[in-house]
């Protein structure tokens, strides 16, 4: 064993056998010490960033963690079924998510293959379907057409020496434009989820995602109305482009395709109509009939075989080409404008995700990371960006499609892809000849579920008015001022309904149940009845540096004391008795002065002049004694309510309730001891009862505690209070009758 030693003493520092054999020296010893923390440090450390490393691994790929403990026996078919079916689902609804995000078609469909791989590695949510969503589409489609628009691509015909639009060379820059949002989009949320700031989504609360989704939702069916129509329309962005689309469209009203909108009212009756029937027979039917693509099927054939497009001049979806890109940087080149966008993309995005998979979650029993889905879908967007795919979410009505269908897992999620990359490479071509009426179609008739929502402001006008404003405000600045800012407004103003809950929160004066410890708000609980001479104070909101004073106010109001006018009343007082007692000094000054005078006058014997003195002091002592029987006779400020000829108060103590006190900020403090010396400039005692612990501690880095305000006066609940508060008026009251 000791050999072994020196062999390793020589390894790690090339002493020779002979010097390290002299254990007893210093160097042999500091050798030997090393060797053993190397030794320990191997031994701890190793196996520790091991299981950190397992850790952070399964942390941020949540599928090596769920796909070895997959039931392939149990859950299989039912996720191949449900993959298939979303698949399916995925190629319409791809194709007009690109019409609305202002791309060309297939670019759709990558966005349903590339980001939906990612997600399955990534993504903590079993049931969601990622991929593109009406609301996030056209965020997108105003940004490219904003920065890409048609009159930028103008050129000369040659053959007919008019103007059109090179639809080749924009569509190449919206498509790098719409892929570089997906990179910045991508960033924002992978470097928000890597800081925890997946809370953020704690303040879209359910009334705004409502409102500003059913505004998105007009915005989607307004911008396909052109091709339900038939006519060519600029889309416009920015605050008030909603009304300018309107009144686009009134103006090219007259040149009305009547075959565009033939083509969109069947296809959209169809669809619908099928919807119902699926919904009618939802638990007799195994799998939802795919309607969208049976129209899409239909709709194709029928133009091909018509030839729609030349004869009656109905716009088509045009190439779809075959095959996958290749990864590439997009080449857009200044991002500046985009950054913005980008934020307002990722929030949205991440909003509706999250939304719908704790959703989910709650109803099948498991947890999602909310952080890990952040960081999810901006690996899905940062990855699919180079793959030339717009920026993705999810869908309601996929997601639905996907659990119905037996999907329990994101197993149904790799499938749809199989089924997209064949379309992708085989399919897709095969649906140039689709009619675009018949993708507005389709989209309009996913978005009647989201109309639905205007009937929230009937349930909001009975339960909370104050959410019925924020879903107005949020349905109302997302219609006129677009979806971002929108957004950025809507946020804003549930943030200061925040601040104007705290402001005005509730203030309950508490009594006890009889011949309990049960203690409710006096004002709802007819058999609770107040403890006579006690107030207790119960607050709804925290306290903090926004409301400090008016809690302040509201403790006063509530005490039922005009603790204002009863201190200036004592000041009054005490300065009336100070200046009496200055008075009759001044006047016992000018007789002793006299007497003085008097004596060297008439050369008085020092008999006189000592009665003389003593008289004075008499005059002095009786003075003095005008000041209280009982009190310190030099002090007026110490002079009890009574001595002074006010009235005590009603009440001798005043109880804060303080659970709802989650935190103590130094303006807090300084009300608190402000309300302390007040109440006891009137002879009142002010304790506190059910604090929590941390704010204690807040309270004593803060200073709260001192000589006047002592630990005597916190109390664990309100009862132990109460009996106290009980305890020490009865000693009172037994000592001053003895007295």
């Amino acid at each position: 064993m000791l050999s072994h030693r020196l062999q390793l003493l020589k390894k790690y520092t090339g002493k020779s056998l002979t010097v390290l054999k002299a254990v007893n020296t210093p160097e042999a010893a500091t050798v030997r010490s090393k060797v053993h923390l190397r030794k320990g440090f191997k031994s701890c450390y190793t196996p520790c960033s091991g299981r950190k490393a397992k850790g952070l691994l399964l942390k941020f790929f949540p599928v090596f963690y769920w796909l070895p403990r997959y039931p392939f026996r149990d859950l299989l078919l039912g996720d191949v079924i449900s993959g298939i079916s979303v698949g399916i689902i995925q190629l319409p609804q791809g194709l007009a998510y690109a019409l609305l995000a202002a791309v060309p078609p297939v670019h759709g469909l990558y966005s349903a293959f590339i980001p939906v791989l990612m997600y399955f590695l990534l993504g903590t949510s079993r049931n969601i379907s990622i991929g593109g969503f009406a609301v996030l589409s056209v965020m997108i489609g105003s940004v490219v057409e904003e920065l890409a628009p048609d009159d930028q691509f103008i050129i000369m015909n040659d053959m007919t020496n008019l103007t059109e639009v090179d639809v080749e060379l924009r569509d190449k820059m919206r498509v790098q434009v719409a892929a570089t949002l997906a990179i910045l989009t991508g960033i924002v949320q992978v470097l928000l989820g890597l800081i925890q700031f997946g809370f953020v989504v704690n303040y879209l609360s359910d009334p705004l995602v409502r409102g500003y989704t059913t505004a998105a939702a007009l915005h989607v069916g307004l911008s396909q109305v052109k091709y339900i129509l038939g006519v060519n329309i600029s889309r416009y962005s920015g605050p008030a482009s909603f009304i300018f689309t309107i009144i686009d469209l009134c103006i090219n009203v007259p040149k009305t395709n009547i075959g565009a909108v033939i083509v969109s009212i069947l296809s959209a009756v169809v669809i619908f109509g099928i919807k119902q029937i699926n919904s009618f027979f939802s638990s007799k039917m195994p799998v939802p009939f795919p309607a969208e693509l049976a129209v899409l099927i239909i709709s194709t054939v029928i133009s091909s075989q018509v030839n729609l497009n030349s004869k009656y001049n109905i716009e088509i979806v045009g190439t779809i080409p075959s095959g996958l890109k290749a990864p590439s940087f997009p080449s857009y080149g200044s991002i500046g404008p985009l950054v913005g966008r980008a934020f307002a993309v990722a929030i949205v995005g991440y909003g509706l995700a999250i939304s719908l998979a704790k959703t989910f979650a709650t109803k099948h029993g498991y947890h999602v990371d909310s952080n890990q889905e952040l960081i999810a879908l901006g690996m899905s967007n940062f990855v699919g960006g180079f793959f030339q795919c717009h920026a993705i979410s999810t869908s309601m009505s996929r997601s639905l499609i996907q659990e119905s269908c037996g999907g329990k897992s994101q197993v149904a999620g790799a499938v749809s892809t199989f089924v997209i990359l064949i379309i992708i490479l085989k399919i897709g071509e095969l649906f140039q000849q689709l009619p675009k009426a018949v993708l507005a179609a389709v989209i309009i008739v996913n978005l009647l579920g989201m109309f639905k929502q205007f009937r929230d402001i009937s349930i909001l006008w009975r339960s909370s008015k104050l959410e019925m404003m924020v879903w107005l405000v949020a349905f109302f600045a997302t219609v006129l001022l677009n979806m971002d800012i929108g957004l950025a407004a809507s946020i804003g103003f549930v943030i200061l309904t925040v601040i104007f809950r705290t402001q005005l929160p509730h203030y309950s004066v508490l009594g006890q149940l009889p011949n309990t410890d049960i203690y409710k708000d006096v004002e709802k609980y007819e058999e609770i009845e107040e403890i006579p001479g006690i107030k207790i104070i119960q607050s709804s909101a925290t306290v903090y540096f926004a409301n400090a004073d008016l809690y302040s106010e509201a403790v006063k109001k509530k005490s039922g004391i005009s603790v204002s006018k009863l201190i200036e009343a004592k000041k009054k007082a005490i300065a009336k008795r100070k200046k009496t007692l200055e008075h009759e000094r001044e006047k016992a000054k000018k007789e002793e002065k006299k007497q003085q005078e008097l004596k060297a006058k008439n050369g008085c014997s020092e008999q006189i002049i000592s009665n003389d003195i003593n008289g004075i002091a008499v005059s002095l002592n009786s003075v003095l004694e005008l000041n209280a029987n009982d009190e310190d006779k030099d002090d007026p400020e110490k002079l009890s309510l009574a001595s002074l000829g006010i009235e005590k108060p009603h009440i001798h103590s005043v109880i804060l309730e303080f659970s709802t006190l989650n935190y103590a900020d130094t303006v807090c403090i300084k009300v608190l001891k402000n309300i302390f010396k007040d109440f006891h400039e009137i002879e009142v005692q002010v304790y506190l009862a059910s604090c929590q612990s941390s704010v204690v501690e807040q309270m004593e880095k803060g200073g709260f505690f001192g000589k006047e305000i002592t630990k005597s006066h916190l109390f664990t609940t309100i009862h132990d209070a109460v009996v106290h508060c009980s305890g020490i008026n009865a000693l009172e009251s037994s000592t001053s009758t003895k007295l």
